[in-house]
């Protein structure tokens, strides 16, 4: 199996070329990081004429080496990629793969030239656009309708990915011993998620929209659409890293969005223009999109998936309360 490493060109070089991914005489001018990844090894690689990405998944999460991970899920999101590369509308909002080594779990992507994420809003004092976001809600509105199935199956089940998010959304972050030191991420953080850790109503109700998202639906999900996935490029709003894919239900890719619009403090009025914008919204349960909102404004705030926000405590604590009663609603009516 190959290794993928940013301090070995000549073997690169080989590995493309018994892939057939680059000509026998087409040299590598440049190996650099396209950005700060946080699951995969992500090189761009550049020869004389051009330039693409290559992505290889490992036995953990990158970032965070002791955090075990499906070593294949670059193959999972390759056959994402290999799907949605059929509708053109959806196509054009994010790379074309160009290559995938399932033995190696490597896939090999189109290089969206320098572009860089939305985590920026993290800082709290950016503004999603109206012309920004309406690319964002399109995105959804093409990808769950157009990949719509009518009878439920074992396609992209991506069951040892949505496992490993099941347990950083839906129970690590609330464990009262769970070996993180949320006073390391911010002092006072860890008292006060102690009032949520210790709320058995609360942990019942997110025990249960765990189930959910567990189980299999109908609709192609992206699973992880936040501003990490979205990217800035000369072209517009794209869209990357689907490995955490599979049918499920679609209230949860709207829900994480919507946690961030929330998290990032964005206006109501563009919370309302998601709501009014997504396609046949007045179908979804309401119940189980509040309840997914908030768990993820929780797990973002008192997890071990942190986010770069600029918040006092006393912001996260308005937030934290205002996710528990998004959670809680359907018990207060």
């Amino acid at each position: 199996m190959f290794v993928l490493n940013a301090n070995e060109p000549t073997e690169l070089a080989a590995y493309l070329q018994s892939q057939n991914w680059i000509e026998p005489m087409e040299s590598i001018v440049s190996i650099s990081k396209p950005g700060e990844g946080n699951m995969n090894c992500v090189l761009r690689v550049k020869t004389a004429t051009r330039s693409f990405i290559v992505k290889q998944s490992r036995g953990y999460v990158e970032k965070y080496p002791q955090v075990a991970a499906p070593a294949e899920r670059a193959v999972t999101e390759g056959a994402f990629y290999e799907k949605v590369a059929t509708v053109a509308a959806i196509q054009s909002i994010m790379p074309k793969i160009l290559g995938l080594d399932p033995k190696s779990n490597v896939i090999v992507l189109e290089d969206l030239g320098e572009s860089s994420d939305y985590t920026s809003l993290y800082q709290l004092d950016q503004k999603l656009e109206a012309a920004q976001l309406t690319q964002l809600v399109m995105y959804l509105n093409g990808l769950h309708q157009s990949f719509q199935k009518t009878v439920i199956d074992d396609e992209l089940e991506n069951k040892e990915m949505r496992s490993l998010n099941y347990e950083h959304i839906f129970e690590y972050p609330f464990r009262i011993e769970n070996g993180f030191d949320l006073d390391g991420i911010q002092p006072g953080l860890q008292a006060l998620a102690l009032t949520y850790k210790n709320d058995e109503q609360l942990k019942h109700k997110i025990g249960a929209l765990g189930a959910l998202y567990l189980s299999k639906g109908k609709y192609l999900l992206h699973g992880d659409y936040y501003p990490g996935s979205w990217l800035k490029t000369g072209d517009g709003i794209k869209v990357i890293d689907p490995e955490f894919c599979f049918y499920g239900l679609r209230e949860f890719d709207l829900a994480v969005m919507l946690a961030h619009l929330y998290i990032t403090q964005q206006e109501e009025g563009v919370i309302a223009f998601v709501k009014e914008n997504y396609s046949q919204f007045s179908e979804l349960n309401s119940t189980i999109l509040n309840g997914l909102i908030g768990t993820e404004i929780m797990r973002r705030l008192i997890g071990l998936a942190q986010l770069p926000l600029q918040m006092d405590l006393e912001m996260k604590a308005d937030l934290l309360r205002f996710a528990k009663t998004l959670i809680l609603e359907q018990d207060e009516k």
